[in-house]
This record gives structure tokens, sequence and C-alpha cells, in this order.
């Protein structure tokens, strides 16, 4: 899914254009029991809510793509096990009112889910009557087709802080009671994937707020699909195999040195995909040997997945990308201001010169030097409309 494609879908998640069915859940305490369940119609739920669940919906669409957005494919499944593929087709068709299927989801994540603590696990369907669009953006009426799907989010319980605040039972000032609350989700997923704006029922979008430590069970174990490295795990896999080759003291400025290196060549060339030459060219550079900066490239390369290499820019720190800008822009100042100097310094060289006359070029041309009476003169033919300034 691209950044144009999940937008489509965040701009209708307001009041007046969500088409939301369905809102189930449950809510999981720290023992994995299921405390209660929720089963509503989206639409009549009291605004307060409507709107609180509407944001929890639009935050497992939020982030950056290939760091809280991961689209991820479907694991091949052996001969005679059930298909995640299949079973999520069957919970989106049934527009969550299986509650057998709701029952085995809820299941499978309770079982697999990596959490300590209570969470609630909610699911939301809808089915978006995709509008047509012409080559200029514009709007038609009609539409190609109807986009039905399903957003899973997962979110942690908060017990709300302690504090002091009036009870009226008492009429008194006391301590309050600490409440459960639902926080933002922790991890989620989309299914179908919305791509080129119409149903991939091979893909699954997944959405984690840690894009160091995603729940790698929700990817394999409930989902199904194939493994994906966020880009700052993939920042992190180099960072780890260099470790491997420099002391522990060493790493933090290495690893600042290598990440320069990479920021200089993405911003030379912003399209250049990752490989085993700008890798080791940037090892290299940061004083690691040839033959090690020559094998860490090669293992690299093979442990981010060669059948999808990021660009060179989407593994590169914020830090490093602002440090080349910033120096990047000093060097550009620095010339700007020599040029400046240098114009300067050609516009007032008088050295040698007792007369300097400055004229626009109109006047240029028209200028000559006469000799009268044994003397030479410039002569400077002027109009009655000229404006002249001597010193």
């Amino acid at each position: 899914m691209t950044k144009k494609d999940i937008l489509e879908l965040k701009r209708r998640m307001k009041k007046e254009a969500c088409t939301f069915t369905k809102l189930c859940g449950c809510y999981v305490d720290g023992n994995k029991n299921i405390i209660l369940k929720i089963n509503e119609t989206f639409l009549n739920l009291k605004d307060e809510e409507f709107f609180k669940y509407l944001d929890i919906a639009k935050k497992a669409l939020s982030g950056t793509i290939g760091n809280n957005l991961l689209e991820l494919e479907f694991a091949p499944v052996g001969e005679g096990e059930d298909s995640m593929q299949s079973f999520l087709l069957g919970m989106r068709d049934s527009k969550l009112k299986n509650e057998a299927l709701l029952d085995r989801l809820y299941e499978k994540i309770i079982e697999k889910y990596d959490y300590t603590g209570n969470y609630l696990i909610l699911l939301f369907h809808d089915a978006y009557d995709v509008v047509i669009k012409t080559s200029d953006n514009n709007k038609l009426d009609e539409s190609e087709e109807v986009y039905e799907y399903i957003i899973c989010a997962i979110c942690p319980m908060i017990l709300s802080k302690p504090g002091l605040g009036y009870n009226k039972s008492d009429m008194r000032i006391g301590t309050l009671n600490r409440e459960w609350m639902v926080g933002m989700p922790e991890t989620g997923f989309i299914f179908p994937a919305f791509n080129e704006r119409s149903s991939d029922i091979h893909s699954v979008l997944m959405y984690t707020a840690d894009s160091k430590n995603p729940h790698n069970e929700l990817i394999q174990d409930i989902l199904g699909c194939r493994e994906k490295l966020t880009f700052v795990q993939k920042q992190n896999v180099l960072c780890d195999m260099v470790s491997d080759v420099t002391s522990e003291d060493d790493l933090k400025e290495v690893m600042e040195s290598v990440n320069i290196e990479l920021a200089q060549i993405s911003d030379s060339e912003p399209e250049t995909v990752v490989n085993e030459e700008n890798i080791k060219s940037a090892l290299t550079y940061a004083g690691i040997e040839e033959n090690k900066a020559d094998k860490i490239g090669k293992e690299y390369i093979t442990a981010i997945d060669k059948d999808e290499l990021p660009l060179l820019g989407d593994i590169i720190p914020n830090k490093a990308v602002k440090a080349v800008k910033d120096n990047n822009e000093k060097v550009l100042l620095k010339e700007e201001i020599k040029e400046l100097n240098r114009k300067i310094a050609q516009a007032y060289d008088t050295e040698g010169s007792d007369i300097i006359i400055k004229v626009n070029d109109e006047k240029r041309e028209l200028i000559r030097q006469e000799d009268i009476d044994g003397e030479t003169y410039l002569v400077i033919p002027i109009s009655q409309n000229d404006s002249i300034k001597i010193n």
C-alpha cells in the first residue's frame, strides 16, 4: 500500500464520512482470561464513544510505511493446514457477525500474543464504495468496487494515575479510584490490503507502534505471514554485524561514520537501493578492514532480504541525514560567501585607478576619448533627462 492509499482510507474516518458497520472485541486480563466481549453497531454508538473508537481505528493506519506499517504476504501452508487468509476472508464476509469465527480469532491472539498485562482486542468492519477517479483526479458518481475490510487493533489497558480529588459521597478531598483506561494500539492489522484503490486479498497491512520491537508473533504465529523487518530493524542488523568486528568502545563512533557516509551517498543519489558496494564503501570509510567490510556487505544483503531491498535512505538514521544536510548547507553557504566577496572585491578594486566612472549599459557604448587643445579628454554624451552624480 502507498501513502496515497492509506490517506484515502483515513480521510473517511470522520463522523460525516464513516461507514463502519460493526465493532466487536474482547477485554483480556493479565491471566489471559476474557473479562467481557463487545458487540456493537458502530453507527449507533454515543458520540463520545464513536470518536474515541474512530481514533483507535485511525491510529492503526498511522506512521511511516516500512517502519510502522508493513505490508505482509501470507506464507504457504502445508497440506491439511488451515489457511489464515481463508479464515480472515470468512471473517470479513461475515461482516463480524459470526461469533464462532470471532472466538477463534480471540483465542489465537490470546494464545500467541506476547504481552504482560491487560489489553483490549478490537475489530472494525467497513465497506467502502470506492469512487471512480478520472486521470485528472476528478471524482465520478459511480463506483468501481466495494472495498470490504476489517481492522484489528490490540490496545493496552492502562491504569490511571493515583491522585486526590473531590469525593462527593463523603464530601471531602480524598484519593480517587484508579480506573483501567484503553490506550492507543500497540499493534494491529488491516485485511485485505488496499492496493491501487482495490482489494488485495493476498496481502495484509500490519501496524506496529514500536518499529524497533514489533510483535513478530503477530506476523508469523497469528497472521501466518512471512517475516518482514522494519527499516529500524534493518539499521540494527547492520549495527550488530559491525559490533562483531569492532570494540564496544569504538562501536558508536564507527557507526556514526558509517551512517554519515551512507547519508552522503544517498544525498547525491536519492533513489539508490541498498547494495553490497555502498555498504562496503561506508564500512571502509569508517576504518573497517576491506576484507571484513566485503564480508559484512554480502551477509547484510542476505539478512535483510534480497527480494525487497530498501532504498539506501530508508535505513539511515535521521540524525545522520540531518548532519549531512546541515554540512552541505554550510559548504554551500561558504561558497556563496566566497563568490559574494569576489564580486565585492571586483566592484571596489580601485588599485592604480585615479578615475572610476560608472554608467549604465546604454551609455557605455557612447563613451569616447578625444584630444582637445593638446589635452586628452573622456567624452560622455548626456541628455536633459540624464541623472548625473559625482562621488
